[in-house]
């Protein structure tokens, strides 16, 4: 079973700076995330049948302190050939919370789960799935777009199925 940590980031697709972003890319299809946005902090490929990762998770979590982070970077990024996202980033991740996002996947590995990919902090913003545009040209639009700045503290935490249920939740300490 796909599964993925999830920490909630409180923007929304009314924020000023989304709404310019947005109005930069209109004539091209890009489908925008509305009104959930996040950060995969680990996705799982395979989840071992049987085994109760809430134990793991509050090991981690009951004690972790929520991230402040700064959001500064708009960016793009290619998933597939002629699919891309459009994200929301920041120029430094803290060493706490990718501290607890590596410890989390290690943990997570050690009891068999199967987990290909890195940590990439990113929330993302829209999906382009086209044959028609380079991922330089998707670049070259968010160049033209003002970069937000903001810090915002995320508590919120998920660990839900792939589009599914949500298994554990809790909110980290301020």
């Amino acid at each position: 079973m796909k599964t993925y940590l999830e920490i909630k980031v409180p923007i929304k697709l009314d924020d000023p700076w989304f709404e310019e972003l947005r109005s930069h890319f209109a004539g091209i299809p890009v489908r925008w995330q509305k009104d959930f946005y996040h950060i995969t902090m680990v996705f799982i490929n395979d989840t071992p049948k049987g085994v109760d990762m809430r134990p793991l998770l509050e090991k981690h979590l009951v004690t972790a302190q929520a991230p402040v982070i700064t959001f500064d970077q708009l960016d793009a990024f290619s998933i597939n050939s002629g699919r891309y996202i459009i994200h929301l980033s920041t120029s430094h991740v803290p060493e706490d919370f990718l501290a607890l996002t590596e410890s989390i996947s290690a943990d997570m590995k050690a009891v068999g789960c199967v987990i290909h990919s890195d940590f990439m902090l990113h929330v993302t913003l829209g999906r382009i799935r086209s044959f028609d545009i380079k991922l330089s040209d998707i670049k070259a639009v968010i160049g033209a777009v003002s970069s937000p700045s903001f810090t915002l503290t995320l508590k919120d935490v998920d660990y839900k199925e792939f589009r599914g249920r949500t298994i554990y939740e809790t909110q980290l300490k301020d």
